[in-house]
């Protein structure tokens, strides 16, 4: 046994202050050494002054200096106002110095209990957020809420983890019951995660062969282009088995991002979901899809992406609420990727969602297309619609002969310009794959882009359109 093994169940206090809320320490979380620390109790419910900040600031410093996980259990009244001006400054400092790690080291947040006011606001600048069953999160309270606008609201209502952060703001990554299953979730994620930027994600040994056919996965993608299937089972048979851990599951469920391992390597997966709106990408799953591929960027978790998507979900509201500037932040998120990226067509790809989703010009690794892809600008019957117009109004007014020749117009449209052999001649798809090869080709292609390096150009970030 090693030094570090027989210290495992020992914690290291950090920067103890008298009197405050918080605490902080070096623990081990499931065999991973984790800088530590807690916000709650004290003399006014866990609230944020000079004190806490300091102590917050300690663990995030020595996560930083030492290149481990940052871990934060928070249970937070908001900024301690009988610090006054202070306590604005105490969890500002915290923020200053959670983004200074981003990137740098994985940092992730649990809620127990309460966050509210400034400091609810880290939890947008975290890596990930774990909420518990009764815990809540919000800027501004109930009082104020119903004194601006008259109307009454509870605290589950304006900020609750079941009912708003796990399905309508996204800020929870991970919803569980209570704090036991929280610090598991938290052990289950940092698994697939290196404890800096500067490492690799760690490997384990997988007994699942990699020349599995991937028989299930086959069957479940309906020829039909109408017809909707669950996704996620197709993953699942793709990557290792067991290892698929879904993140942020409840909110724009058009897209799926979860980590994965294929042949015992972690892997980010982003996919498109049928069963919710066809695939298509909104402005959530666009903002989902490119926080979650910046963030395996980062942490050196290769790409996996699975297409299947009739475009982006058309509207007045959208376009107003500015699907043209979050659709870019997908876009952005991909061009910028350095990290080994394979791409599996599963059966739609169209448009500008497909381009976005990992698509050869983005700079994708190695794109496969199953023998039913279509890969396109749009689909036959709207390419018909316009391109054919003249012929269809040729067929004249009897429903049978219009929808005859439709048909004809349509299967035509497709051999032309759909098929994936068609994007394959012109080197947007590397290879046409029988679908009961997909796991050995992703894993061969994974493991033949391991080595991959990038230069990246000398400047101190890009301008992500946010």
């Amino acid at each position: 046994m090693t030094a570090s093994e027989g210290l495992r169940g020992e914690h290291l206090a950090l920067g103890a202050r008298r009197g405050g809320a918080a605490s902080a320490e070096l623990r081990w979380l499931d065999g991973r050494l984790v800088s530590w620390f807690r916000l709650e109790g004290g003399k006014h419910h866990g609230a944020l002054g000079p004190v806490e900040g300091g102590t917050i600031v300690t663990a995030v410093e020595m996560a930083h200096d030492l290149g481990i996980p940052l871990v934060g259990v928070l249970d937070s009244s908001g900024a301690d106002v009988h610090e006054g001006v202070a306590s604005l400054h105490a969890w500002g400092l915290v923020a200053r110095q959670l983004a200074s790690a981003s990137g740098m080291v994985p940092t992730v947040l649990v809620v127990v209990g309460a966050s509210i006011s400034g400091p609810a606001l880290l939890l947008g600048v975290a890596d990930l957020v774990v909420m518990t069953e009764d815990s809540f999160a919000y800027v501004t309270g109930p009082a104020s809420v119903t004194a601006f606008t008259g109307i009454d609201i509870t605290h589950e209502d304006l900020g609750g983890a079941r009912s708003v952060h796990r399905t309508q703001t996204g800020v929870a990554a991970l919803f569980v019951d209570d704090e036991d299953a929280a610090m598991d979730a938290v052990a289950d994620v940092l698994s697939y995660l290196p404890a800096n930027n500067l490492e690799e994600p760690p490997a384990e040994v997988c007994d699942d062969p990699v020349e599995r056919a991937t028989e299930r996965a086959a069957s479940l993608v309906p020829v039909s282009a109408t017809v909707s299937y669950d996704v996620r089972e197709v993953i699942a048979d793709v990557v290792d088995e067991h290892t698929l851990l879904e993140l942020r599951a409840g909110y724009a469920p058009a897209l799926v991002t979860a980590l994965a391992r294929v042949d015992g390597r972690p892997v980010g997966v982003v996919a498109n979901q049928p069963r919710h709106m066809a695939g298509t990408l909104d402005i959530d799953a666009s903002q989902k899809g490119a926080r979650f591929v910046q963030w395996c960027d980062a942490f050196n978790l290769p790409l996996l992406t699975f297409v299947d998507t009739p475009g982006f979900l058309p509207g007045k509201d959208l376009e107003w609420q500015g699907m043209i500037r979050h659709g870019a932040q997908l876009a952005h998120a991909y061009a910028a990727a350095t990290v080994p990226r394979v791409c599996v067509i599963l059966r739609k790809a169209y448009g500008g969602a497909f381009i976005v989703m990992d698509c050869k010009t983005m700079g994708n690794d190695y794109c496969v297309a199953w023998p039913q892809a279509e890969v396109a600008v749009m689909g036959a019957p709207g390419a018909v619609a316009i391109l054919r117009r003249r012929e269809l109004a040729a067929a004249g007014e009897d429903p049978a002969t219009r929808a005859r020749v439709q048909a004809e117009l349509e299967d035509d449209y497709r051999a032309r310009y759909c098929t994936p052999e068609v994007a394959a001649e012109r080197g947007y798809v590397d290879d046409v794959i029988d679908p009961l090869d997909t796991r050995r080709v992703v894993a061969t292609a994974l493991a033949a882009l391991r080595s991959k390096r990038e230069e990246l150009p000398d400047r101190r970030h890009a301008n992500t359109p946010l």
